[in-house]
């Protein structure tokens, strides 16, 4: 039998879907990341984004403010810059977050990370140990120390009225375990995005009894600076046509926004341990090139 809504119910259906929460987004600055912080804001959060350059973080934010604005939101955000391979500096981000989000954190979202192909990936009778090291090391260890810190910090905090202590999504890639061998052969980011989903599902598990929600979402190939190249290919964008035939194409930013708010909103406080494809039939298309 179904219930209706209780009165504590009720308080995740409002408007406003993270009003007052505060909300860290790594790699906020552009694609994914400031399309997902500008939803974020849109819909009631306190938002730090973090950019590799004092100045990127800095114009995200004023855009976030601008953004808000014109849509009659009240905005606080801030623009911090790190580099998130540096232990050091991941730490101070995280002190330097709270103190603009008055001292609890509700949601990490980690978005950074490089596609490797200048150093040296590729198929892997191709790829360098250099376009290994670099890609792994990018990926993988900025999304374990962002990690870190934030679950560090979330244990400490007071379960809040969702009943929850705080928030982790995770950005993976349906290239980890559905492949394209011919277009898409990039040995070291399928193995970093492989990887982060398996530090998702292991902090899940760990972290549940402490009400501590981990996720990731996993795009298929989205309209991003990151990806111009295969963007502009006329080979791939027709290939996309039978790969991603919801959109007939790349996704937007904003279809990986909305599945980044809905993982990190209350109103999905029960999913934890979930990866979720966003890629417009990717995983579950052959996909046929115009040549065979």
């Amino acid at each position: 039998m179904c219930r209706g809504l209780d009165s504590e119910d009720k308080a995740l259906s409002r408007a406003g879907r993270l009003q007052g929460l505060g909300c860290l987004v790594v790699g906020g600055t552009s694609g994914i990341g400031l399309a997902t912080a500008r939803r974020f804001v849109e819909e009631g959060a306190r938002v730090v984004v973090v950019g590799r350059s004092r100045a990127s973080a800095e114009a995200a934010a004023a855009w976030l403010v601008d953004e808000g604005k014109s849509s009659g939101q009240r905005c606080e955000v801030f623009g911090l810059a790190a580099d998130v391979n540096d232990e050091p500096r991941v730490e101070a981000i995280f002190g330097e977050t709270l103190e603009r989000l008055s001292g609890r954190l509700d949601v990490l979202f980690h978005v950074a990370g490089v596609s490797g192909r200048r150093f040296g990936d590729g198929p892997l009778h191709e790829c360098s140990a250099e376009g290994w090291d670099v890609v792994l090391g990018t990926n993988t260890r900025g999304v374990f120390l962002t990690n870190r810190a934030a679950v560090r910090q979330m244990s400490k905090q007071s379960i809040d009225e969702s009943g929850l202590r705080g928030t982790i999504l995770n950005m993976g890639s349906v290239l980890s375990w559905s492949p394209s061998p011919d277009l898409f052969s990039t040995y070291a980011y399928a193995a970093s995005k492989g990887a982060i989903q398996a530090m998702t599902i292991c902090a899940a598990a760990k972290y549940a009894p402490e009400r501590i929600r981990f996720n990731m979402i996993a795009p298929a190939l989205i309209d991003t600076p990151m990806a111009s190249r295969a963007i502009n290919d006329p080979v791939i964008r027709d290939y996309l046509r039978t790969k991603q035939p919801i959109a007939d194409g790349p996704g937007t930013v904003d279809d990986c926004a909305e599945a980044a708010l809905y993982l990190c909103e209350p109103a999905s406080r029960f999913v934890t341990g979930t990866i979720l494809p966003v890629d417009g039939g990717w995983c579950i298309s052959e996909g046929r090139r115009a040549n065979g």
